[in-house]
């Protein structure tokens, strides 16, 4: 059966208020994580950030929370080396992924990323959901579709969301999200909604911000 996969509606006064509240509350970085073993005990509910590298992660983190510097920015792909976890009120977690993609990386550390990825994403069982970054530039790529594919086999369930929507006119936009829709239709695990980004001009923030307040 085809699902229609469009623009994230507006959410309403009191889902936004929620979202607000939520990341108006006191977020500070946990830790970062090179194996399983470190990982802090899954007993909170935890979203986690993926995307490939110079995505925009950590910039949307920082945008997200409120805080310049809460998560580290790059412009050197393959600078998040780790799973960065950021505790949200003592109560959640925001997850910072690997980016992906490792075009700088050698070969064992790009290894070494993949399988800590793969463990993480299904062993986890307070992750709520994954949000995959894709640059509205470029849409899904080759590089995306092996982390939509794990997702799948690790039954998350995962929501697009596209970045740096400023840097591309709205007909351009426009055919990046049915780029999107169209490649999302081979993924179980997809939710039906994608949201659109812009971190340099605040566009679609309050909506992310809802969206994961309806998890946590």
């Amino acid at each position: 059966m085809q699902v229609n996969f469009n623009l994230a509606p507006d959410p309403d006064a009191t889902i936004l208020e929620a979202g607000r509240k939520l990341f108006a509350s006191q977020t500070d970085f946990l830790k970062g994580v090179v194996a399983m073993s470190g990982l802090p005990t899954d007993d909170r509910i935890e979203v986690c950030f993926a995307g490939r590298s110079n995505v925009g992660k950590s910039t949307l983190i920082n945008a997200l929370t409120g805080h310049k510097a809460l998560a580290r920015t790059s412009n050197t792909p393959g600078r998040t080396q780790e799973i960065n976890f950021f505790s949200q009120a003592g109560k959640h977690y925001l997850v910072d992924l690997p980016g992906y993609g490792y075009a700088n990386a050698p070969l064992d550390v790009i290894g070494k990323w993949q399988k800590l990825l793969r463990q993480y994403l299904s062993g986890r069982q307070s992750l709520r959901r994954a949000f995959v970054l894709i640059d509205s530039r470029h849409g899904v790529k080759a590089v995306d579709e092996k982390i939509l594919l794990l997702l799948d086999s690790s039954a998350v369930t995962f929501q697009v969301v596209l970045t740096k929507a400023d840097k591309i006119k709205e007909a351009e936009r426009l055919k990046i999200i049915d780029q999107v829709s169209k490649a999302l239709q081979s993924h179980p695990a997809a939710f039906p909604e994608i949201l659109l980004t812009s971190s340099a001009k605040g566009w679609g923030l309050p909506t992310l911000r809802s969206a994961i307040a309806t998890l946590v």
